[in-house]
């Protein structure tokens, strides 16, 4: 079984949503051992809206979860472990908050 390491959670937010996604992801940078990424105001790497990436361990990830499950202010969240196999990670392994997206995994290595 992989191990994992830790944890991205992608806050998906668009021009509308932009400000409220940048408070919860400082919220969390400033109450847990959170990681905040840049807000990426277009779509990067397999993902289909904007987004900020919260970085966590493993051992933070039964706090951190249910604090964004509660927190989350409407916004769709996309968590997924790191093992090192990042299509499987993306695929076979994810969490979704709120609305379910089609993420491009084309970027990944399927071969």
């Amino acid at each position: 079984m992989p191990e994992i390491t830790g944890y991205h959670a992608h806050v998906y937010f668009d021009a509308d949503t932009q400000e409220t996604a940048q408070q919860v992801c400082e919220d969390a940078a400033r109450l847990f051992p959170v990681q905040m990424g840049r807000m990426h105001a277009r779509n990067v790497g397999p993902h289909p809206r904007w987004s900020c990436q919260l970085g966590f361990a493993a051992d933070a990830f039964a706090r951190v979860m249910p604090w964004l499950m509660l927190n989350r202010q409407g916004l769709t969240i996309f968590t997924h472990p790191e093992t090192g196999d990042h299509l499987a990670d993306h695929r076979d392994r994810a969490i979704w908050m709120g609305e379910v997206l089609q993420l491009d995994l084309s970027i990944f290595d399927q071969a």
